[in-house]
Order: C-alpha cells, then structure tokens, then sequence
C-alpha cells in the first residue's frame, strides 16, 4: 500500500509540476500575441487617453512576471479574472459552460465506452475474419476523418435529410433529460465514432497480444471455449491498456471537443474558448487553455493509477 501512495505522490507532483510549466506557456504565448489588448478591446476609433487608462485598469503597465504571478496566485484560488468583454467575473462566465461540456462528454463516454470494449472483445475473438476486416476499414476510416467532416455529414442525413435530430444544439433551462439527451445526439454521437474507433482498435491489439501467451494455451489445451479463454484468462490482464487509452480518450473528450461544439454551436467550454479567442477576450482563453491542460493531466494520472491497481507487477517496478 506505501509503495501505491508513494507511486501517487510522485505521479501527481509531476502533474503539478507539467501544469506550472503549462501555465508558463499559456500566459506567455497569448503576451506575444500582436497589437494591443487595450486597443483591441476599446477598437479602432479609442483615444490615446482611454486606452492608457485601460491599460492602467488592466495592470498592463506592469512588467509581464509579475502580472502572471498575480494571474497564477488567482487562478490557484479559482479566480482568473474579469473578462474583457462582458466585464463578468470569468469563473461564472466559464463554470456553466464547463458542465455543459462535461455533460456531453460523459453523454458519449456512456455510450462508447462499453461498445468500444465489447467490439474489442468480439473482432479479437473473429480474429482475421471478414468481420474483422470490415471493422479494422470502418475504424481506420473514423479516425483518419476530422471531427467537423463526421459532424457535417450526420447533420447532412440525419438533420437536413431525415429530420430525426436537430442540426444545432441549443439548449434550454426548462428541458427535460429526454429532450436534452435528443437535442445533444449529434455532438455526441460524432464524439462516439471518434473515440470507439480508438479504443476498439486498442482492446483488440491488447488482447491478441494477450493471446500468445503461455497460460493462454494452456486453457484451450485444456478445452476452455474461445470466449471464456478472453473473457476470464486474456480480458482481466489487459485492463491495464484499456484503463489506459479509454482515460485519455475521455480526456480527449473533454479537451478536444472544441471543433465538435463550433459545428452544432453547442454552448459548451470550447464554443467559449473560440468566441474568446475572436473577440480578444484574453483572461477567458488563459481559462479555458488551463482548464483543459488540468484536466488532460488529472486523467493522466488516473490512468496510471488505474494501471497500477490492475496490474501488480506495475507497483513493484525493477
């Protein structure tokens, strides 16, 4: 147990110390941006008095260390400042929008998570078959295409064609689970083929792998059926790889959603981030970028630590 907490320890010091560096990188890049922030806010027709003194509002007369020091010392609490745009506080302005992208994340991982491992478990079990042919095209195919291009051709035959699913994905207060849950189907379902793709493709490598080894043959010398030889021997000594891919894939949903939600507008983190971004509204898309950076790492470190509880040999390490 003191070498898992150790393991711990040391995996999440290492994600504090990435996020520093991250967060180093955030700020600084958006300070190299070109032009003025305080011009870029008040536009073209500003005096020169206005935007001195929004810069003095802004602390932009203040050397860069120190400002990102203030930055980080805020954003440690939870407060990244006031945006640019709207004067909002950015915490609020970003916390609704969060969920609505968790939301969607965890709509897909629902449904692609469970399918990808038991596709996974299937085509390694038909190994070589034209079954498994047809799926190695079909998730190849899915995910050598971008995100937009899945996007627009199911808004194309099941929005625009068929009419089974709104094309945009707004939301409302007052809708109910059903209503959402067909509202958001499109977003969510071209997450799906992205990531089941992915984590189908790496059960099935994990599990083949899995299948030449010798305790393996040992259970079909002894007559053990095909799917019991993977689902009781092979399925439980792969989770390891599994844990793995299926976190950064739910990783990738949450911080690589940004194309998905600019499709189908859908008023999530990475719609903020774009909207941002256009508008110059710094303060939201150093938020947004430390978001999405925190969460990627804490996913990274529960994979390893979901690796290290299903696989023991990891916990002792030569």
């Amino acid at each position: 147990m003191g070498d898992l907490v150790g393991l711990v320890a040391r995996r999440l010091g290492l994600g504090l110390v990435t996020l520093f560096v991250v967060s180093i990188l955030i700020f600084f890049a958006v300070e190299l941006l070109p032009g003025d922030i305080a011009e870029a806010v008040l536009g073209q027709g500003a005096t020169e008095e206005t935007v001195t003194a929004l810069r003095e509002q802004l602390g932009l007369d203040r050397p860069a260390p120190i400002r990102y020091l203030d930055w980080l010392a805020g954003a440690v609490t939870g407060d990244f400042g006031v945006s640019l745009v709207s004067g909002e506080r950015v915490s609020a302005a970003i916390g609704e929008r969060f969920v609505n992208t968790l939301f969607l994340a965890t709509y897909a991982a629902v449904i692609a998570v469970p399918i990808s491992i038991l596709l996974g478990v299937i085509v390694a079990l038909l190994r070589n078959s034209i079954f498994d042919r047809v799926a190695n095209v079909l998730t190849l195919t899915s995910i050598s295409s971008p995100e937009f291009f899945l996007g627009y051709i199911l808004i194309l035959y099941l929005a625009v064609r068929t009419s089974m699913f709104p094309a945009i994905a707004s939301l409302g207060s007052d809708m109910t689970l059903v209503e959402l849950l067909h509202r958001t189907f499109l977003p969510a379902l071209t997450l799906v083929l992205v990531v089941t793709a992915h984590m189908m493709r790496m059960t099935r490598a994990a599990i083949i792998n899995l299948l030449a080894s010798p305790y393996i043959e040992m259970a079909r010398l002894k007559g053990t059926p095909p799917w019991k030889v993977i689902v009781k021997h092979a399925l439980p000594n792969a989770w390891a790889p599994i844990i793995n891919v299926v976190a950064l894939n739910l990783a990738y949903l949450i911080t690589g959603v940004v194309l998905v939600e600019v499709v189908f507008v859908y008023p999530g983190i990475g719609q903020l981030l774009v909207d941002a971004v256009a508008k110059r509204d710094f303060p939201i898309v150093q938020a947004c970028c430390l978001i999405f950076a925190a969460t990627f790492i804490l996913l990274n470190l529960a994979a390893d630590v979901g690796s290290i509880l299903t696989n023991p040999r990891l916990r002792h390490p030569k």
